[in-house]
């Protein structure tokens, strides 16, 4: 810990040096190794997901200032295996994918690994699943260098849409690597979103009580709330409501009303009241700071759209009707609308001539039917038209179909035809879309 504390001290006096002039007195801008810059930066992306939010120009800076610094350096720096490590490292950090290129083209000396550099060219290039399994076998090579848990962090992104169990142990193995850090941030919240996809409960809940405990300011927080809402709306039944209230117990009053907020809405769109009641009520109970009661006005309209769908109607539609259509956001307007029309659907009252069963026409043909079959059983089961062809008489003393029947058989035979010619036509489609 004292050697992370020394080193993140060092980092932040050389990033100082560089964004004020004569502030490192030994090394200059232009003499400052490449690893050491590498440090700088990543200190300072550290310092953004530890909610440093004047740290984020600090980055963009220090990209921008390492790009030119290894697009103009000479070859023999990357004699130096420090200096390799940062070069790749500053391609997995948001660094410039051409500069990767730039260096390998220029890399006469074998400086660096083939094969890291193959596979984190295809990755930057979006074609990752062609070496996902290559990748995976190379960050376990690499696992105890300085790039090991960046190549950790990359081969489980490639590998979460392939395989998601053995991405989380990629994830696992990168924040285990690099505590603390921004690696450990982003592999918490992907693996969190890999759990609430596949339905792996307990193990997305230990992520987010990590990710709570850890990360709260960090910029990409608000991702991680919609993937905790996620997986709690879509697993409900699977998790009990004290881990909601331990997981949100490390979050600040501000912090934990707009997550249950924001699971309220959810799961009131997801049609599960009894959840988004939970949500709506949770988060009406925190007190506010201002004396306002506008987080408490949306919550009790978010109660009111679940309600829509419970015995407990007239009560919803009072809730939903509450709360001003100015007062919402474009989303929210929309829900309200959708909530009400459903609403005014099931109050109306029904139409009287629906109540009543339909009266079908009684066709010329139904009648010639109904007229032979009572014939047939009168004839003691033989109808007109096979009664005499059964006695030897020849097929044209059979009586002559009438003209309705003909033209009714000519009709249902002509649809027949152009149906069976369209589910023809929809067959060869489907046929052509599975290929």
């Amino acid at each position: 810990m004292v050697r992370k504390q020394h080193r993140h001290h060092l980092a932040l006096t050389l990033t100082l040096g560089m964004l004020v002039p004569g502030a490192v007195n030994a090394e200059g801008q232009d003499n400052l190794p490449l690893y050491k810059m590498m440090h700088s930066l990543e200190f300072v992306q550290d310092s953004v997901v530890a909610g440093d939010s004047s740290a984020g120009e600090m980055q963009r800076f220090l990209l921008a200032t390492i790009d030119e610094r290894l697009r103009n350096a000479d070859k023999s720096v990357f004699d130096d295996g420090r200096n390799v490590d940062a070069a790749l490292i500053y391609a997995m950090s948001g660094g410039n994918p051409e500069t990767l290129e730039y260096l390998m083209s220029r890399d006469v000396n074998g400086n660096f690994d083939n094969r890291v550099a193959d596979v984190l060219r295809k990755y930057l290039n979006g074609k990752g699943l062609l070496v996902v399994n290559t990748l995976a076998d190379i960050a376990k090579e690499y696992r105890d260098k300085p790039i090991g848990p960046y190549l950790s962090l990359v081969a489980g992104n490639v590998m979460s849409g392939k395989n998601a169990k053995a991405a989380l142990k990629l994830y696992d193995w990168a924040r285990l690597m690099a505590p603390g850090t921004i690696i450990e941030e982003s592999a918490l919240r992907r693996s969190l979103a890999l759990c609430a996809d596949a339905g792996m409960v307990p193990t997305g809940l230990d992520y987010a009580q990590r990710y709570t405990r850890r990360f709260l300011h960090s910029p990409y927080a608000s991702q991680f709330a919609d993937l905790f809402v996620q997986l709690v709306v879509d697993h409900d039944s699977d998790i009990k409501q004290q881990d909601i209230i331990d997981i949100l117990s490390f979050m600040d009053p501000p912090r934990q009303r707009e997550i249950y907020l924001r699971m309220a809405r959810r799961a009131a769109i997801a049609g599960k009241s009894d959840l988004a009641a939970l949500a709506a009520g949770r988060a009406q109970a925190i007190p506010t700071t201002d004396g306002g009661d506008a987080f408490g006005a949306l919550a009790n309209f978010y109660g009111g759209v679940a309600g829509i769908s419970t015995p407990e109607l007239k009560s919803a539609i009072n809730d939903v009707d509450q709360m001003p259509a100015g007062e919402l956001n474009a989303r929210d307007r929309a829900l309200r609308d959708a909530a009400k029309a459903v609403a005014q659907e099931i109050m109306r009252t029904p139409d009287p001539a629906s109540l009543g069963q339909g009266n079908v026409p009684n066709l010329s043909n139904q009648q010639n039917t109904e007229h032979d079959a009572a014939v047939t059983n009168q004839a003691g089961g033989q109808s007109p038209a096979t009664a005499g062809v059964e006695q030897g008489a020849t097929p044209s003393a059979a009586p002559a179909p009438e003209g309705g029947r003909q033209e009714a058989d000519s009709s249902f035979n002509a649809f027949v035809t152009t149906s069976r010619s369209k589910l023809d036509a929809i067959d060869g489609l489907l046929k052509q879309e599975s290929h």
